[in-house]
């Protein structure tokens, strides 16, 4: 059997932080770029090989087997809902899934510094992520109007077409600059390296070998923090 394994990585700024994680932990990684139009690596002394995908399709990569791991971030995970095998937080690119609506909406409506969502059901509600967001509002028993949108969502409650958003955020500035704020936190997400099922059961050894340096960077890197 092929011992190699396929890794997919994600492009874009996550990508880079990956990249820098994987060196850390011993993997090869020279050469590798994913901002370039190279889309495979191969590292055939080392038997490892590297896809450069859109983040969104990474988990579809994996589910369907043409890579073994993956890397990305786990807003991906929870959107896409693909068939993978969750095997380790890596603990960068950090963002959290928020709730935003107008400054103007939150003012007019919070009572005691707590804005009552739960009034805004049957409300139009903005997101590229509609999956995290209808999973959200029926765990909260509300029904919402959501709109799925591919970018720029912060716009929308400006122009009328929403009354709120949901998005992933890091710092916040972008909300801030577009005069939104958060009204309620969904759950925070980080990088998790992912596995397909049956490439954990066949090329397990491989696979933990991989798994390991990465844990023991992590405890390094938690012990440098202490």
């Amino acid at each position: 059997m092929n011992n190699r394994l396929t890794i997919a990585l994600p492009k874009g700024r996550l990508g880079s932080e990956v990249l820098g994680f994987l060196s850390d932990a011993g993997l090869p990684t020279e050469g590798v770029d994913t901002a370039s139009r190279t889309l495979l690596f191969d590292f055939p002394d080392q038997e490892i090989c590297y896809l450069i995908c859109k983040p969104t399709d990474v988990p579809t990569f994996v589910e369907y087997g043409a890579a073994d791991l993956g890397v990305v971030g786990k807003d991906t995970i929870e959107e896409e809902g693909r068939d993978v095998f969750e095997l380790a937080d890596l603990g960068f690119g950090y963002c959290r899934f928020a709730v935003a609506v107008t400054r103007e909406l939150r003012d007019k409506h919070q009572v005691d510094g707590v804005f009552p969502l739960e009034d805004f059901s049957y409300h139009r509600v903005a997101t590229k992520f509609v999956n995290v967001a209808d999973r959200f509002f029926r765990s909260m028993g509300m029904q919402m109007e959501i709109i799925k949108l591919n970018g720029n969502i912060e716009l929308a409650p400006r122009v009328g077409l929403a009354d709120m958003i949901v998005d992933i955020v890091s710092t916040g500035t972008t909300l801030r600059q577009n005069g939104l704020v958060e009204v309620e936190e969904l759950f925070p997400a980080t990088a998790r390296l992912i596995a397909n099922r049956v490439s954990y059961r066949m090329k397990n050894e491989e696979i933990t070998e991989v798994v390991d340096r990465m844990n023991d960077l992590l405890r390094r890197n938690d012990d440098d923090r202490l």
